[in-house]
């Protein structure tokens, strides 16, 4: 499979994975419905903008890279004393797609943020 349009499903699938997590962090109530979702929204439209509208450009490749970074840090923060691993979802139906969308979100992410910096470092090579 050609790197970019490898970059582009995997970019969507992390997107598509965070989604599925902050929709259930919601339905949960372990984040409020409300006006402070819009920053989930807003990351993952810039994220879109990134691969869909920037795709094999410099700055789509940044927003890819940045977003596939940050992409595990999900995991993170719920595996960390702010999260709740082992706290209030444990026992809680469902928990196996809570953590496997946070887990694959992380792995997924990060994967695409190799694949932003090589396309990153392709477009350096051309100049």
């Amino acid at each position: 499979m050609k790197h970019e349009r490898l970059l582009t499903v995997t970019s969507l699938l992390t997107v598509l994975l965070l989604s599925f997590h902050l929709s259930d962090d919601v339905v949960r109530g372990f984040e409020p419905g409300g006006p402070l979702n819009l920053v989930g929204i807003f990351i993952m439209v810039v994220w879109l903008v990134g691969v869909l509208l920037l795709n094999g450009r410099l700055a789509g490749y940044i927003i890819m890279f940045v977003g596939g970074v940050l992409a595990p840090g999900v995991a993170l923060i719920h595996m960390t004393g702010a999260g709740m691993v082992g706290g209030r979802i444990e026992g809680s139906t469902g928990i196996l797609f809570w953590v496997w969308t946070m887990m694959a979100a992380g792995a997924v992410g990060l994967f695409s943020a190799i694949l932003a910096a090589m396309g990153i470092w392709s477009l350096r090579g051309r100049k």
